[in-house]
């Protein structure tokens, strides 16, 4: 079995990582080039660095920032956040990163997942999913014919938000992660805003329920309290991989102690 990996998140509005909760309220968590570094000491086994308002501000990700991060990252590292063609995706690779994470942009031109797997390879292409639990079938939702699994009759759903979280697409998560992966994305990083931020552990049935749709890596995202947390999300989520933030940049948690744990609840872990 593949070892199960533990990625830090540096959310960065304003070249400095935040962290709200429900993407709200955001409070200051340190310097992303001197919180890699930290990360990288503790042996974390991949960095995901999201510029978390350049899509809905219309701007360009910070390059010096991401330049800056990645020379003190000497581990795999993620980056997203402003993306919107395939120059923009080879500059941030030529800037340090290894993987670039579309969400906005792949949303509004779903094309940019094949042509950006076909250029530069599937395996630096990730989905990140921002996904909304609906209480009840939604309009908004809008049923694609060529996508699978079918959703019609199917209860829980998850509506996926672009730009930041602030706008609704209509669009069902797992039939957007189907097809993002049918177009060419490698991984999906897959964040529940209802979860984001609470401590109140993953949403095991949106993690589930995408993990098993799709034959790529996932990453579970929102909602890490505990390390109890990061087990469920891995054991009965089914994700390859556990991303958090709020436990790790305000110490509650080292990457050490959420390694040794999992590994005591017989998760194959990198030590």
């Amino acid at each position: 079995m593949l070892a199960k990996r533990i990625i830090p998140c540096l959310d960065v509005k304003d070249g400095r990582v935040v962290k709200g909760t429900r993407f709200l309220n955001l409070r200051d968590a340190g310097d992303p080039v001197e919180v890699a570094e930290l990360y990288d000491q503790e042996g974390a086994d991949e960095l995901v660095f999201l510029d978390i308002t350049a899509s809905f501000e219309g701007r360009e990700i910070m390059m010096e920032v991401v330049r800056r991060t990645a020379e003190k990252a000497f581990m795999p590292l993620t980056v997203g956040g402003g993306i919107r063609n395939l120059q923009d995706i080879r500059n941030l690779l030529k800037a340090g990163a290894d993987k670039v994470s579309l969400n906005t942009a792949a949303v509004k031109e779903p094309e940019l997942l094949r042509a950006s797997s076909e250029r530069f390879g599937s395996q630096c292409i990730v989905l990140a999913i921002d996904a909304k639990r609906l209480t009840v079938h939604s309009s908004r939702i809008t049923e694609k014919k060529h996508c699978q699994p079918s959703t019609v009759n199917r209860e829980p759903r998850w509506e996926v938000y672009i730009h930041g979280g602030r706008t609704p697409t209509g669009l069902d998560a797992l039939e957007w992660a189907w097809r993002g992966v049918e177009l060419g994305a490698g991984e999906i990083l897959l964040t529940s805003m209802d979860k984001d931020g609470t401590k109140d552990g993953y949403d095991l049935d949106l993690t589930r329920t995408i993990s098993e749709a799709v034959k790529v890596p996932l990453i579970a995202s929102g909602g890490a309290g505990t390390l109890e947390h990061l087990y469920q999300a891995l054991a009965e989520g089914r994700a390859d991989a556990v991303l958090a933030a709020s436990i790790f940049h305000y110490r509650e948690f080292t990457i050490c102690q959420a390694k040794e744990y999992l590994r005591e609840r017989g998760i194959p872990v990198r030590l």
